[in-house]
């Protein structure tokens, strides 16, 4: 099932079975495998390939170079920066098969994913988080945790809307407040979104 405000590019294969919403935008030389499920006003860059048996929530941008393997799911507004690395099994061996080994690793909603770092299947990225470029993520990320290095270590926390949060843990951009209860990051007076 394919909306109709669909654009493909002509370079682009979408296998059968493939469901994409309104106002998705597949790009030079993607590949979209069977059983994947790709929601509304997304758009994949050049070059990414995508399942079998992948899920990518509304709103998610996915830049060039990028492979989804299966056990990928990326809930809505999930930006995947350039080349970022999603791996699929933990001990990978060229003369070893393992495609019933892959394991999962979800990706909660508005999280950001910097250009050319590694995500480690198993581990879970909480909504909002970011994962600075280059970064290498061994263990699972907190909610709006802001991650840097190899491994990837928390150094700060970040708003709904990507900006760092001061000692006071104001957005800069929207005058949003935050608290921290539990080692967790909380929006102060409002569900989240």
């Amino acid at each position: 099932m394919i909306a109709d405000d669909v654009f493909i590019h002509e370079s682009a294969y979408v296998d059968d079975f493939v469901e994409i919403g309104a106002g998705t935008k597949i790009w030079h030389f993607v590949h979209v495998l069977p059983r994947t499920r790709i929601g509304e006003r997304c758009i994949l860059g050049q070059n990414v390939m995508a399942g079998p048996d992948v899920v990518i929530g509304d709103g998610c941008k996915i830049q060039n170079n990028v492979a989804l393997y299966r056990g990928i799911r990326l809930e809505q507004d999930v930006f995947c920066g350039p080349s970022c690395v999603f791996t699929n099994v933990l001990t990978p061996r060229a003369h070893v098969e393992r495609k019933d080994e892959f394991v999962e690793t979800p990706v909660g909603r508005g999280a950001t994913i910097g250009a050319n770092s590694t995500v480690i299947c198993g581990n879970r990225l909480g909504a909002y988080c970011m994962v600075a470029a280059g970064a290498v993520v061994t263990k699972d990320v907190p909610e709006h945790a802001l991650v840097a290095g190899i491994p990837a270590r928390q150094i700060g926390w970040v708003s709904r809307s990507g900006e760092r949060l001061g000692d006071d843990l104001v957005c800069p951009r929207t005058g949003e407040r935050y608290e921290v209860s539990d080692g967790r990051l909380r929006l102060v007076g409002a569900e989240e979104r």
